[in-house]
Order: structure tokens, then sequence, then C-alpha cells
């Protein structure tokens, strides 16, 4: 299976919200790792899955809009280019069930080797799975 871009929905739950009444700006954070981690489970084999993991290097987030409790919206990730060594970047953006931006982030990632705890240059056949054609 192969796919750069993937779509999950999230609704708003009590605990998510801060004293302003909308989504905290951890949530958002959570929610990213949530879809990548999804993400990752969906298209990557088991023996990839049990081999590898990622971690977080960067965080880029701009936000334009918010929810609050009750209300659910889309992210949409997705890996545009090929990654660098052990590094890649993804974007997540959110929009409400209306389509409008609620928070564009991109997010670079860094890959280990389970076995050893080391950071790794990502497999070309780990990086296809989830390139566009042509990337």
């Amino acid at each position: 299976m192969s796919s750069h871009a993937y779509t999950m929905p999230f609704t708003v739950r009590p605990e998510d919200i801060d004293v302003y009444g909308h989504v905290n700006n951890a949530v958002w954070v959570r929610w990213m790792e949530d879809v990548a981690t999804a993400h990752w489970n969906l298209i990557a084999p088991k023996e990839h899955q049990d081999a590898y993991a990622w971690f977080v290097t960067r965080h880029e987030i701009d936000y334009r809009g918010n929810i609050r409790e009750g209300e659910s919206c889309q992210a949409t990730t997705e890996i545009g280019k090929a990654p660098t060594g052990a590094r890649f970047e993804r974007r997540t953006t959110f929009r409400d069930m209306e389509g409008k931006m609620l928070v564009n982030a991109v997010t670079s990632w860094a890959m280990i080797d389970r076995a050893s705890g080391k950071i790794m240059r990502v497999p070309r056949e780990v990086a296809a799975q989830f390139l566009p054609d042509g990337a």
C-alpha cells in the first residue's frame, strides 16, 4: 500500500479545552502525533513497524482558528518530499467541518532503529510507501 496523505477526524472532548474555552495548543500537537502514527500504522508493513520508530525533532505551527467542545475537525497529514538522511517533514492541516483551516503545521521527524536505539537513515523502501508519485 502507498499513500502520501491520510485524513482522520477528531472531536473535541471536555479535557481538550483550555481556560479560553477552545482546544488547548498541546492538544493540537497530540493530535498531530496521533494522525501521523495512524498513517504509519496503516501504510507501513508490520516488519517496518517492528524495526523502526519515529520521534519529533521540530514543530512549526500556525494557528489560524479554533473549535470548541463537541465540535469536530479533519486532520490531513502528508509527506511531500523524500527524507534527508534520518529526517523527513510531514505537513498536517486541520480544517473544521466547513473546510476552514484551523491549524497548519510542519513537523520534522527522525527515524531510529528499535534494536539499537540509534538514529538511522530512512531506508528507500520505507520512504517510498509515503511519497507522492514522482517524489
